[in-house]
């Protein structure tokens, strides 16, 4: 089961595990704002990560969380959907996690004594070189939320491309690993066919900004 918050870094894990002949990836596993029918934090619409589920061929997954969410209710709903995942034989979850080792250690953490492991196929790339590799494959995504503290608020609604690669200051990691930004993938290896796009509204919200991205 691979953990997929629609962005570009969880869709690249789905390709890199593609390419091991001893995975088999299952399912996509995404939590969901349900007021809001969005995914956490990236704020994309729950039609376009079904859209996205569909066309890597895999059955999605969604795990309900309420908005605020207490983080005893996300260990909650995350452990009975690893409970039934188990039962269903899964035996590893794969996260797309680069390089945060508190982040990581928290997920270890949560899933010991599961009965099912905890895997990193993008764990110690180096950003930039990774960024370029996934754009030069053809990956296409749209920055939908960004913190207004680390990076201009211009970013929000624009292509994950080249030109933003440039663009970004030099104190942003160039994959948003430290929640610089969020994205949505359309495009890439990972899918049989695109997801046709258009950016719509752009809101502030809980000091993010939020590009509203619509099929």
């Amino acid at each position: 089961m691979l953990s997929w918050s629609s962005g570009k870094d969880s869709a690249w894990a789905l390709h890199v595990l593609r390419q091991d002949p001893d995975v088999e990836v299952v399912s996509l596993l995404t939590t969901f704002n349900e007021s809001a029918g969005r995914v956490a934090m990236h704020a994309v619409r729950r039609e376009l990560v079904f859209a996205q589920a569909e066309r890597a061929g895999l059955p999605l997954w969604q795990v309900p969380i309420p908005s605020p969410c207490p983080n005893e209710e996300y260990e909650r709903q995350m452990s009975t959907a690893l409970a039934l995942a188990r039962v269903q034989g899964v035996t590893h979850v794969a996260f797309g996690d680069l390089f945060l080792e508190e982040v990581r250690r928290y997920r270890e953490d949560r899933m010991a004594g599961t009965g099912i492991e905890a895997i990193f196929p993008l764990w110690g790339r180096p950003t930039r070189a990774l960024a370029e590799e996934m754009l030069a494959a053809g990956v296409a995504a749209t920055i939908t939320c960004v913190d207004p503290r680390q990076i201009d608020r211009r970013f929000a609604g624009r292509r994950f491309d080249a030109s933003l690669l440039a663009e970004l200051p030099a104190t942003a990691d160039p994959c948003g690993e430290n929640g610089e930004f969020h994205s949505f993938v359309h495009a890439g290896p990972m899918f049989s066919s695109p997801i046709e796009i258009q950016v719509g509204e752009i809101v502030e919200r809980d000091g993010f900004v939020f590009a509203d991205v619509t099929s």
